[in-house]
């Protein structure tokens, strides 16, 4: 008997060294899936690194999806970020409610305290790569709760029909219906808005948006009301080139990797995946367009501190076929760094904020450098330390800061 005893707890001591081991192997793992390296000066790396591994699943289950034929990338992704989805809940500060101006879904965010006053009126555009995103989402939400209290503004937080089931120009132009609707003197009067005092803002491919609709209104003789402000927020400018140093720098860094932000660009314009090869391959823009490459030309827009030492190379051309079947990829409402010097002037003071781990970091330089050439006034805020989407990352200290310090500044100069 005391043999038996001997060997069952040997047995169950072997068992229980099997399961720790088995716990650790797995631990081990798990912490090599969420572990990413992240550069020195990043802020709380590990809320990063949650993030991203959130993000990293979606994009793995997403992929799978597609792989297996059951559902669109983009589509998965889409369903995926609805867990961010807020219901419009006002509050004693501010009135919140979903309508449409001109069918476009729109929140409106209203301060509750009355005054003989009109406000402020702010217009935002949400990102999500024109594929994803919603005004909904409880990070836009709580942006623009802050912005309207601080400000004691009317914000119009936009929705518009997305990729791939609507593609370019659509979204611009649902964007475009909405921003005019408001803009009408009579509807300003109705929220009780000041004409003179009404901005424009948007966030990556909201950013985008805000931009091409700031620029479109310029030429619209039918819009009387001009836009006092216009805030990008780390903006989609461009879809020419995509050697740009922040593409080769931060290709696989968080949140937007080079071929994510090339997916999306080539959804904003089809389901055919040879454009989003050629773009992958930069040979996506025909010879006979070589022209609009000085308006991207990085080597000259960039401040010297951005360079690095990174060497030019001209993109090899590519066939006029893709442009041909999608001349969205040529158009200056689909990539705002393509409108000459002369359609820049008369935009209104800019706010411009990048983030330094960012692949769309060059596009907002290169904006600023191509807006201040043309004379416009431009404050441009560079967030180091700071990935892509920083602003609605509020959990974070770096995210908290970046978004107090874009409503500090509507707050003086809208």
């Amino acid at each position: 008997m005391l043999s038996n005893t001997v060997l069952l707890k040997k047995q169950n001591s072997y068992n229980m060294r099997k399961k720790y081991f088995g716990f650790l192997i797995l631990g081990v793992l798990l912490a090599g899936y969420i572990y990413v390296p992240l550069p020195d000066n990043v802020e709380e790396p590990w809320k990063i690194m949650l993030l991203n591994t959130f993000l990293k699943t979606s994009s793995y289950l997403a992929l799978f999806g597609e792989i297996l034929g059951l559902n669109h990338f983009m589509k998965s992704m889409a369903l995926f970020s609805r867990i961010q989805g807020f219901p419009p809940t006002s509050d004693e500060n501010i009135f919140v409610k979903d309508t449409t101006f001109n069918d476009i879904p729109v929140r409106i965010y209203v301060p509750q305290q009355k005054t003989k006053s009109l406000r402020r009126g702010l217009f935002y555009i949400h990102g999500g790569g024109w594929c994803f995103g919603s005004n909904d989402y409880y990070s836009y939400d709580l942006l623009s709760r802050w912005t309207a209290e601080r400000l004691d503004a009317v914000v119009i937080s936009t929705n518009y029909r997305l990729a791939p089931k609507y593609h370019f120009p659509v979204q611009f132009e649902d964007v475009y219906t909405a921003l005019k609707w408001f803009l009408d003197p009579q509807n300003l009067e109705s929220y009780g808005v000041d004409p003179g005092r009404i901005g424009i803002s948007g966030d990556s491919a909201g950013g985008n948006l805000a931009a091409a609709v700031a620029q479109q209104l310029l030429e619209d003789p039918d819009v009387k009301i001009k836009l006092k402000v216009q805030t990008l927020i780390y903006p989609a400018l461009q879809n020419f080139d995509f050697d740009l140093p922040s593409y080769r720098e931060n290709a696989h860094y968080p949140v937007l990797s080079k071929s994510l932000m090339v997916r999306f660009w080539s959804e904003y314009f089809t389901t055919d995946r040879s454009l989003k090869k050629a773009m992958l391959s930069n040979q996506h823009i025909p010879l006979e367009s070589s022209n609009l490459f000085k308006f991207v030309n990085w080597s000259s827009l960039l401040p010297e501190k951005f360079k690095k030492g990174h060497i030019y190379k001209t993109p090899t051309h590519g066939s006029s076929e893709l442009a041909k079947k999608y001349p969205g990829i040529l158009d200056v409402k689909a990539s705002p760094l393509l409108a000459d010097d002369s359609k820049l002037r008369g935009l209104p003071l800019t706010y411009v904020i990048t983030c330094q781990y960012d692949v769309l970091r060059d596009d907002g330089l290169m904006y600023v450098t191509r807006l201040q050439k043309s004379g416009v006034q431009v404050i441009h805020n560079h967030v180091e330390g700071a990935f892509h989407g920083t602003l609605a990352f509020l959990f974070t200290k770096v995210g908290y800061r970046a978004a107090n310090q874009y409503i500090n500044w509507l707050h003086e100069n809208l």
